[in-house]
């Protein structure tokens, strides 16, 4: 069984729906970082006014919106296969569950994990190691940033969350769960997969800079890289000592 089953029309509607939301997601980033340009001359300032509750939504907003435009392409796979499951469930009498509300669980994942990282981006301007909505500015932080992520990529952990997510049809069938609020917990089980993998990846976009959209875009392609090319594992454990070896050299660096 596979997502080649599904009627062509009805394919079809999931990609360019998959795609329009990606392709709106990546329209509002450069809408942003075009407006970046004028905060050029405060990259050096030794303050930051601090934020209110709606510069707080906003930082949110955009990280939800990052989330959505990184993460959505390497969710095709899986969306795919369970409309697959849900019309053959269908076609032997189980009720209609829209394929937009698996998409919704998981997307209400990299939610929850857009509130963590508005919190730390919160943290780390008011700490003054960051310029304002771009990158750290403290090279021994992101030394260690990119350390961590790369013995992730090596962990067992990592590997059994990318395995989930390289196994759209075993994770839909282990995890079926019948109703529209069985849709929304398998989309949020799996954007939960998908943060255990890719979440210390997403970390780096403080050290590259969050409004970096060639950074922004580099990772993502990574992300979709792992998780669908045949020997994604290799690639992620090949990034992950390269990730180790170049922290290791910005960790020296900013020590000596």
């Amino acid at each position: 069984m596979g997502a080649a089953v599904l009627p062509r029309r009805e394919r079809a509607v999931i990609v360019a729906a998959l795609a329009g939301v990606t392709a709106l997601s990546w329209l509002y980033l450069v809408h942003l970082a075009s407006g970046m340009g004028g905060m050029a001359g405060m990259a050096m300032a030794p303050a930051l006014t601090p934020w209110t509750a709606q510069d707080a939504a906003l930082m949110f907003a955009m990280w939800w919106v990052m989330m959505v435009g990184m993460m959505l392409p390497s969710a095709l796979p899986m969306t795919l296969t369970f409309a697959t499951v849900n019309r053959r469930r269908r076609e032997r009498g189980s009720p209609y569950v829209p394929t937009a509300l698996f998409v919704a669980g998981y997307l209400f994942a990299w939610g929850a994990f857009s509130i963590a990282a508005t919190a730390a981006q919160f943290a780390i301007e008011h700490a003054a190691l960051m310029i304002p909505m771009m990158h750290i500015t403290d090279p021994l932080l992101g030394g260690l940033l990119f350390a961590a992520a790369g013995v992730y990529q090596l962990t067992p952990l990592k590997n059994a969350c990318l395995r989930r997510c390289r196994t759209p049809l075993a994770f839909v069938l282990e995890h079926w769960r019948d109703g529209a609020a069985g849709a929304l917990h398998m989309g949020a089980a799996h954007g939960g997969f998908c943060l255990g993998c890719c979440a210390l990846l997403m970390a780096l976009l403080f050290v590259g800079g969050i409004m970096n959209l060639l950074w922004v875009a580099a990772i993502a392609f990574f992300v979709l890289l792992e998780k669908v090319v045949p020997a994604g594992e290799l690639v992620a454990r090949a990034a992950g000592m390269l990730s180790i070896a170049l922290g290791a050299w910005m960790i020296l660096r900013a020590l000596g």
